[in-house]
């Protein structure tokens, strides 16, 4: 395969510039994701995404974490939804399905077809500094099965595709992966009978797997993370559980890797480790060396993933026709959400119930 087709990369403004345009005309990446620094208003926003896709020659993956709460990249022109948390507080599984499908119905107004969305991490201690305050679906593996399973059935309805994150578990990582590499000293035991419930049950219905950045000794004593850990994602999640959707890397550009590999090695170890996609989120600059060095991945395993991408493209729906009225309606509709959950007072505080939020965009 082009190298390109294993990259989903992020774009620099709110404007598609010269330069990351004829990078993408060259590289002709599989897809892009998106973030705050990408968002001004509606209009602009679905103007970005018209000329990214002018610019590929197949229909491109977009997507974008819109999880709700501060993991809400939609709030810079918009309703903030509630988070997770909040969700699973107020205990009305009707408010996480209307979450489900209005998120599914903003996405699609914009032209994305795919969210990074669930989170099937478990809350096990909301005091770890590893960039899930706030945004898991349960204290258990049943709340998590329950919660995140309503919100992504409802939003699959509406042409949005799935991503479960963070596999294996971020749930006992002690330290945030945006900075530095996590290491999760559980058992496998431990791990069956607490974090890979959730993903096990909830796997038929994630289109994709995020995996994770952080080192489990008990599952690969290699020094590898387990974005890079072929033992993890090809022995553990393809070939024992079977896991037949597509599987993407968290973002390459994150301290816990870069702090530890260069850039074409990490690409490389990364799909031949099982991963049919790389998230380069934040050097656009360099997707070129990215793709030239993917470009060296066995034929066995560019086979692997071409057969894995194949049917997830086919599945990707075309954007909404897009209007500021609809737009206003929909976003109306979130806000009213936001009222529903947390009351009038606290609805119109954006992120109250923010952790301490890492300076590097939150995945």
């Amino acid at each position: 395969m082009n190298g390109g087709n294993y990259i989903l990369m992020g774009v620099p403004g709110t404007e598609l510039d010269t330069k990351t345009a004829a990078i993408i005309r060259d590289v002709q990446p599989a897809g892009f994701i998106l973030f705050g620094r990408n968002i001004k208003t509606p209009a602009q926003l679905r103007q970005l995404m018209d000329d990214l896709r002018s610019e590929v020659r197949h229909v491109p993956i977009v997507t974008i974490d819109q999880e709700g709460g501060r993991v809400s990249r939609l709030k810079e022109c918009g309703a903030e939804p509630p988070s997770a948390r909040q969700l699973r507080e107020k205990g009305d599984l009707r408010l996480i399905e209307r979450h489900g499908a209005l998120t599914g119905e903003i996405l699609r107004l914009f032209g994305f077809n795919l969210n990074l969305a669930p989170v099937v991490d478990v809350s096990v201690n909301g005091d770890l500094e590893n960039s899930l305050k706030n945004r898991t679906w349960g204290l258990t593996p049943e709340e998590v099965i329950t919660h995140a399973g309503a919100f992504t059935r409802t939003m699959r309805e509406q042409g949005i595709l799935s991503c479960g994150k963070h596999f294996p578990g971020y749930s006992y990582a002690a330290v945030d992966p945006h900075h530095e590499l996590p290491v999760v000293a559980r058992s496998r035991q431990e791990l069956e009978e607490t974090e890979w419930k959730a993903f096990k049950a909830l796997a038929p219905e994630l289109d994709s797997m995020m995996i994770g950045h952080a080192n489990y000794p008990a599952l690969d004593d290699s020094g590898y993370p387990s974005s890079l850990s072929r033992k993890i994602i090809h022995h553990l999640l393809r070939e024992e559980w079977g896991y037949p959707g597509v599987v993407i890397s968290d973002d390459l550009d994150m301290g816990a890797i870069v702090g530890h590999y260069g850039l074409a090695e990490s690409v490389t170890r990364a799909v031949e480790a099982g991963n049919d996609l790389v998230l380069l989120c934040h050097r656009p600059e360099l997707i070129p060396e990215a793709a030239k060095a993917l470009e060296t991945i066995s034929p066995a395993r560019a086979a692997e993933a071409e057969k894995r991408l194949a049917p997830f493209h086919e599945k990707l729906d075309p954007p909404h026709a897009f209007s500021l009225e609809a737009h206003a309606a929909l976003d109306k509709k979130i806000y009213q959400l936001r009222i529903d959950t947390l009351g009038e007072e606290a609805a119109a505080a954006r992120s109250i119930d923010d952790g301490k939020r890492s300076p590097v965009e939150t995945f």
